[in-house]
């Protein structure tokens, strides 16, 4: 079992309280009039009271199936530079999640960077937050957790040519997800334009630009190894738009533009 490490932090840590922390990031976003198919999908990962009404927009309006592949970043330099949850199941307040293992072992085999590991996903949170989205919406699903922490984009194209190839020889529809927030911890003009920097390069669909922006321009965007594996792996499997739900920033809900972090929920069909 992997135990959560941020329960009552990054959100709230008792299920009636976090239940209700979920339904008003639900609440924050005009209901979607149809769920929509999706390939694949860039979510933000902070505390719930700043991100999770951007995260929502996103999970509000997917046609979500119950396999999932979650790729997150590694924020704390722990363990393996690819490493998948060795976990049968992770827990949150809601309940457990089990680990797609039949899935872990085909991406295993089909990249083989990607190693077994639990220190990397131990104290990680940016993929953790991203469940109690699902566990409200879905009776029940399976997931790979995937934490991504090397700065080489020939990993992100041998782990998202991976992933390609087993979703695409699939027998049942699976979801790629990619955990990421924007800029951090500039002003909010800045962070805007940083910002828009990024989002034009994840809806051209285009992971060298994305990889590019990010370091020609200096965006600390955390997840941007996650989110080009998922750019590179929904071109593969024949993505032919992106489509931008939510974009905010941390001062929207703070009050302080001096210092802030930028958020954007995006989905690739």
């Amino acid at each position: 079992m992997r135990f959560p490490a941020v329960a009552g932090m990054f959100y709230e840590g008792t299920a009636p309280r976090l239940q209700s922390q979920v339904e008003e990031c639900f609440a924050a976003n005009p209901p979607a009039s149809a769920k929509e198919t999706f390939i694949g999908a860039v979510v933000p990962h902070a505390g719930l009271m700043y991100s999770g009404h951007v995260a929502a927009a996103f999970y509000g309006m997917a046609d979500l199936p119950r396999r999932l592949i979650i790729l997150c970043p590694n924020h704390t330099g722990a363990g393996h530079y690819a490493a998948v949850s060795k976990a049968d199941a992770w827990r949150t307040p809601l309940g457990d999640v089990p680990v797609d293992g039949e899935l872990s072992k085909a991406l295993m085999d089909a990249a083989p960077r990607l190693r077994p590991d639990d220190a990397a996903h131990a104290r990680e949170h940016s993929l953790e937050v991203q469940l109690p989205f699902l566990q409200r919406l879905l009776p029940s699903f399976r997931f790979v957790p995937i934490c991504l922490g090397a700065p080489r984009y020939e990993l992100c194209e041998e782990i998202g040519k991976a992933i390609a190839e087993v979703v695409g020889t699939a027998s049942e529809r699976i979801g790629i997800l990619a955990s990421s927030d924007l800029n951090h911890y500039e002003d909010q003009r800045t962070t805007l334009r940083k910002d828009q920097l990024a989002i034009d390069a994840l809806l051209a669909r285009d992971p060298e630009r994305l990889w590019r922006v990010v370091e020609e321009s200096d965006i600390s965007m955390c997840g941007y190894i996650p989110a080009t594996t998922m750019l590179i792996a929904a071109n593969a499997l024949g993505a032919t738009r992106a489509k931008l739900l939510k974009h905010a920033t941390s001062g929207d809900v703070s009050g302080d533009y001096d210092r802030v972090v930028g958020y954007a929920s995006l989905v690739v069909e």
